[in-house]
């Protein structure tokens, strides 16, 4: 009988990261990073803080706007799970460069700064979306993710530009209010949200694993369709199966989970 090295993913281990090489070109947290650190003006954060003289360090606007944002894209929308992710995500950790915001902070930052956030967060989706890095996340529009090819969008008019611009605004809007309403919620019930989670993962799971077997099924009673050119033609996993059957539900954004 096979034997096998025995994994347990439950466990924790130490490993020596290098912050600056988790952010590699190419991908969407790298974009963020560059952005927010290179053309984005904190200054508009400045006068909140009133510490010049007195009172402890305050963390870095930009760090904030990079774990949040990216916290978005990922599906976080409390500031407990970003908070978290910041010192367990590795790529959290580069993102906010070894720091670990509190979920008090982070909160406190959103629901006073929204108006502010909203712009910056608004622009640096436009350029994720030129460079094609959007698609798959959790940033919808009018309720569906962006194509794979959402760049081509580009070579539109202005009008078609600024009509996307208010798209993506509404929907930083909407994550915007949503994390501040669940920040409300998680200090009302802090257990009952742990729960969701667990909860809403064993859905996630269990609703990828139906996927599989559909695809499987579809293989093995499918044939090729041939059109009239006497090549094959694209088939639809709908046409010979029974989805009523399978209870699948669409993936849809949930508070909580990386």
């Amino acid at each position: 009988m096979a034997k096998y090295k025995y994994y347990d993913y439950s466990q924790s281990v130490l490993i020596p990261v290098s912050l600056e090489e988790q952010l590699m070109p190419g991908t969407l947290e790298f974009v963020i990073h560059t952005l927010v650190e290179t053309r984005i003006d904190t200054s508009i954060f400045d006068t909140r803080y009133g510490n010049d003289e007195t009172g402890r360090l305050a963390y870095d606007p930009r760090i904030l706007l990079k774990v949040v944002l990216f916290g978005y894209s990922r599906g976080l929308i409390s500031s407990r799970q970003i908070e978290r992710a910041c010192r367990e995500n590795v790529t959290f950790m580069a993102l906010s460069c070894g720091e670990q915001p509190d979920h008090s902070t982070i909160a406190g930052f959103v629901s006073s700064m929204k108006d502010e956030i909203l712009s910056i967060f608004r622009e640096v989706l436009l350029v994720c979306e030129e460079e094609d890095l959007l698609g798959g996340t959790f940033f919808a529009l009018d309720g569906c993710k962006l194509p794979s090819n959402a760049s081509k969008e580009w070579s539109g008019t202005i009008g078609d530009l600024r009509r996307k611009k208010e798209r993506i605004e509404r929907k930083v809007k909407q994550l915007l209010e949503e994390q501040v309403e669940v920040d409300r919620e998680d200090e009302d019930d802090e257990r009952g949200r742990g729960s969701f989670v667990a909860k809403e993962r064993g859905r996630q799971i269990e609703r990828l694993l139906q996927r599989a077997e559909r695809l499987e099924r579809w293989l093995k009673e499918s044939s090729p369709k041939i059109g009239k050119q006497g090549r094959e033609i694209k088939s639809n996993v709908t046409d010979t199966l029974d989805l009523t059957k399978l209870k699948i539900s669409e993936p849809r954004l949930f508070k909580g989970g990386i």
